[in-house]
């Protein structure tokens, strides 16, 4: 089934490059353009599309002021965003209003298609989940953070903690593991572990927390020490002073 797009940015050659860099997403299908704020406004509101690629920088309104007036008001499906921007202070407000994604200006058609992807797959999970609002995830995960933001390799990155497998400590920053990738957050881990939810993750050792969908097992080895096995193989040590928390968790279960 088609996901119907709009493209907004006040310039044309942007929306140009823009919808030729869409002809190689088969299921992607422009319903329109709009180059100011006001024509994203009506829009939307004429189209209900299911995906807006959004520049912030709009004439007449900031484009994320638009799209914060649009989810205000009943009756209207906001759709999801992508925003397209050359400035990235504005991560912290696109994650308040749970964009899917932040392309910095000039993005490649492998980082297009990545974002393309992410929005794919949430907007096929709201119609197998009866379309769904927006704020689910952080009704579900209740006072800890469904999504981490930070800027990785000149991109600012949403990144859902379902996908992170374990973090370590490197110094005065954290590393974030994926299945696919690596990210280095300047944060301590006392910090993002008040952020996670401990029934999805566990602190092991004074410099590791791992996500429990991930571990296959907890094993004894020589001298009485505990590693902790990944199911892709991945081994993490268990300090003793985190030992008991395994027994918490049992007691839980």
């Amino acid at each position: 089934m088609a996901i119907q797009t709009l493209i907004a940015d006040d310039e044309l050659l942007a929306r140009q490059k823009l919808r030729q860099l869409l002809r190689g997403e088969p299921d992607i299908e422009i319903a329109g353009e709009a180059s100011s704020a006001r024509e994203v406004h009506e829009l939307i509101q004429e189209t209900t599309p299911q995906l807006l690629f959004l520049d912030v920088r709009m004439p007449g309104m900031d484009g994320l002021d638009v799209i914060a007036e649009l989810s205000m008001r009943g009756g209207i499906k906001l759709p999801r965003v992508i925003l397209t921007t050359a400035y990235d202070h504005y991560a912290l407000r696109a994650f308040e209003l749970n964009a899917t994604d932040y392309l910095l200006k000039p993005f490649t058609a492998e980082r297009l298609h990545a974002a393309v992807e992410r929005a794919r797959d949430q907007i096929h999970a709201g119609e197998r989940q009866s379309d769904r609002s927006h704020s689910d995830e952080a009704a579900k995960t209740g006072p800890y953070t469904g999504r981490i933001v930070f800027k990785s390799r000149g991109r600012i990155l949403f990144l859902p903690v379902s996908d992170i497998r374990w973090i370590s400590a490197e110094e005065n920053y954290v590393r974030i593991c994926t299945g696919t990738e690596t990210h280095l957050l300047r944060e301590t881990m006392t910090s993002l572990e008040q952020r996670l939810d401990p029934k999805l993750f566990l602190r092991v050792h004074r410099s590791a927390i791992v996500n429990l969908r991930y571990v296959k097992e907890v094993r004894s080895e020589s001298r009485g020490d505990f590693m902790v096995h990944l199911v892709n193989g991945q081994k993490l040590a268990m300090s003793r002073s985190y030992r008991a928390r395994i027994g918490d968790l049992l007691n839980r279960s």
